[in-house]
């Protein structure tokens, strides 16, 4: 999954043309690994509709700041530059797709 810092953020995510999904994580997050895989399978599945990229909290706290993340992992999904869904925690797949409303990015 590709990676997103402070310096790349407003390039990747706030100015995409299609909806990008941010995985807020840390190294040390043991959920954080558990939903890599289902992070990656989403990616693949909608790849060309939405963009599903990673940001280390520990190495970029100003973005983690910016948008008050304060629990690992943390997904949050941007639109037009504006975040529109969150969830925080790891969850299966349909839960997640559910929660942030990708049905319609496939």
């Amino acid at each position: 999954m590709p990676e997103v810092t402070d310096e790349t953020f407003a390039a990747e995510v706030l100015r995409s043309e299609v909806p990008v999904l941010v995985d807020f994580t840390a190294d040390w997050c043991p959920p954080c690994r558990m939903v890599a895989p289902v992070l990656a399978h989403i990616a693949a599945e909608r790849e060309g509709t939405l963009k599903v990229v990673s940001l280390d909290v520990d190495r970029n706290p100003a973005t983690q700041a910016a948008y008050s993340v304060l629990s690992m992992p943390t997904l949050v999904l941007f639109r037009n530059g504006e975040p529109t869904r969150s969830v925080v925690g790891a969850h299966p797949e349909r839960r997640l797709v559910e929660a942030l409303g990708l049905e319609e990015t496939r």
